[in-house]
C-alpha cells in the first residue's frame, strides 16, 4: 500500500480580499482595472513597466499579479518566467491583446496561472481574480504532500525525492496543483486541459499524456493514478 499524506497548513493571511499588483502601460485601461478591483475590497497597486514591477514585488510581496505582456521595457512573459525561476509562487493573471494559441501556451509555459485576452469584460476579470485568490489560499500555501521519499511543497514549488531536488516545469506544477486541491478525488481530463492549456484539443490532450508520463518518471509511478475514461487523481495502491 502506497500512502500519500497531505498536510494542510492553517494560514489566515489569504481571505477574499487580496493585495494585487496591476502591471500595464495602458494608463486608461489600468485605471479601469484598478478601480474595479478596489471596488471588490482588494488592496491594489499599479505600475507601467517591468523595472518598477520588480521593485514593488520585492517590497510589497503582493498576493496576485495582473500582468500585461507588452510593456515598454520588456515582455511580461519574461517577468513571469523570472518569478518562477526564483521559486516565487505568486499567481499571475496575464492580459494581452493577442489571443493566439501560441501566446496562451507561451504564457502558461512561463508559469502564468490564467490568461485573459483583450478586450475583456471587467466582470470576468474580477471573477478570475477571485478564483485565483481562492486557489492560492487553498493550494499554493496550503499543501505539503509526502509519499515515501517524495515530498512536494506547493508553497515553495519545490519537489524532492530523498534529499535530491527534482526540477518540474510550470505546466507540470499546474497539473500537480490541480490534482492536489481535490485531495484524492478524480479530476476530469477536460479540467486539467483548461487549467494547463486553456483549451480542449487533440494536441493539448496528447501533451497532457506526455507530461503525466514525465511526472511519473521524475516523481514515481504511484503518484498519479489514471481513472479510465474519467481522468486522474493523486494516490496509488
Amino acid at each position: 500500500m502506497h500512502i500519500i499524506r497531505i498536510f494542510i497548513r492553517t494560514e489566515a493571511r489569504y481571505g477574499e480580499s487580496v493585495q494585487l499588483l496591476v502591471i500595464d502601460d495602458d494608463v486608461e485601461l489600468c485605471d479601469v482595472v484598478v478601480r474595479a478591483l478596489k471596488s471588490d475590497g482588494h488592496v491594489v497597486k499599479s505600475c507601467t513597466n517591468i523595472t518598477d514591477a520588480r521593485a514593488v514585488i520585492d517590497e510589497s510581496k503582493p498576493d496576485l499579479v495582473v500582468l500585461d505582456l507588452e510593456l515598454p521595457d520588456g515582455n511580461g512573459v519574461d517577468l513571469c518566467r523570472e518569478l518562477r525561476m526564483a521559486s516565487n509562487p505568486i499567481p499571475v493573471l496575464v492580459l494581452t491583446a493577442h489571443s493566439e494559441l501560441s501566446t496562451r501556451v507561451g504564457s502558461l509555459d512561463a508559469g502564468a496561472d490564467d490568461f485573459l485576452a483583450k478586450p475583456f469584460a471587467v466582470a470576468e476579470l474580477r471573477a478570475r481574480v477571485r478564483a485565483l485568490g481562492r486557489r492560492r489560499a487553498h493550494s499554493l500555501r496550503s499543501f505539503l504532500i509526502t509519499q515515501g521519499e517524495l515530498s512536494l511543497d506547493f508553497g515553495a514549488r519545490q519537489a524532492k525525492v530523498g534529499s535530491q531536488i527534482v526540477e518540474l516545469t510550470a505546466r507540470e506544477w499546474v497539473i500537480l496543483e490541480t490534482l492536489a486541491t481535490e485531495q484524492g478525488r478524480v479530476v476530469r481530463r477536460a479540467d486539467l486541459l483548461r487549467q494547463g492549456w486553456g483549451e480542449i484539443s487533440a494536441q493539448a490532450s496528447a501533451s497532457l499524456e506526455v507530461l503525466i508520463g514525465r511526472i511519473r518518471r521524475k516523481l514515481g509511478s504511484e503518484l498519479i493514478r489514471t481513472q479510465r475514461s474519467e481522468g486522474y487523481s493523486l494516490g496509488g495502491s
